[in-house]
């Protein structure tokens, strides 16, 4: 009887051994494969993933998804490009000001542009550029951020009541090698399944929290 017994537990220990390592293939899988798409419909509004910047200069990271918003905005894809992102303690200007001014300094008209300076993370980020769709009675969106961290921007803002897809950056440092695009992937897959099992978001990796 102990031996039976004793079988049954190793089988459904390894059972749900297995099912964790199905859930955490499965969703890298969906993280890379979205990553590789490219959507960009018609839409009320373009919106940009803040990231670090440096007394208004945005980083490297931060750069790419605002020139990639620009090259959405002149092919007419939407009439709005929305900033987002906060500041750290400290900090003179926040990443959704920083990246407005980066894109009216390269030609992008002042009233084309709206910074929405809240949001820590990427959930407070949406949920805030949410509120602000709400206001103006917008609904769709065509959000801008690095290709790993489109899968779970795009469920944060379904969350919030945005219809939204994703028109990755092709760009910036979070592409460059395999060893950062694999980093990357494997943060993305963890804070994922953070957000899908507690609705907590993660910070700490640049630029996409």
């Amino acid at each position: 009887m102990g031996v039976r017994l004793g079988s049954l537990v190793s089988r459904v220990v390894a059972a749900a051994v297995l099912a964790v390592v199905l859930i955490v293939v499965s969703t890298a899988l969906a993280i890379w494969w979205t990553a590789r798409q490219d959507s960009r419909p018609t839409s009320d509004a373009i919106v940009v993933l803040g990231s670090a910047q440096y007394n208004g200069r945005p980083s490297s990271i931060f750069a790419a998804r605002l020139e990639h918003a620009m090259r959405l905005f002149n092919a007419k894809v939407a009439p709005v490009i929305v900033t987002v992102g906060g500041k750290e303690a400290g900090d003179r200007f926040t990443e959704a000001e920083a990246g407005r001014d980066y894109m009216e300094k390269a030609g992008i008209p002042a009233t084309a542009l709206l910074a929405v300076p809240k949001g820590v993370d990427t959930l407070e980020s949406m949920q805030d550029v949410a509120a602000v769709f709400a206001q103006h009675h917008w609904h769709t969106a065509v959000l801008v951020t690095d290709p790993w961290h489109a899968m779970r921007a795009q469920r944060m803002a379904s969350d919030a009541g945005m219809d939204a897809v994703s028109s990755p950056t092709r760009q910036g440092p979070a592409v460059e090698t395999r060893t950062t695009q694999f980093k990357y992937i494997l943060r993305e897959t963890a804070a994922y399944l953070l957000y899908r099992a507690t609705g907590a978001s993660v910070a700490g990796a640049p630029g996409i929290g």
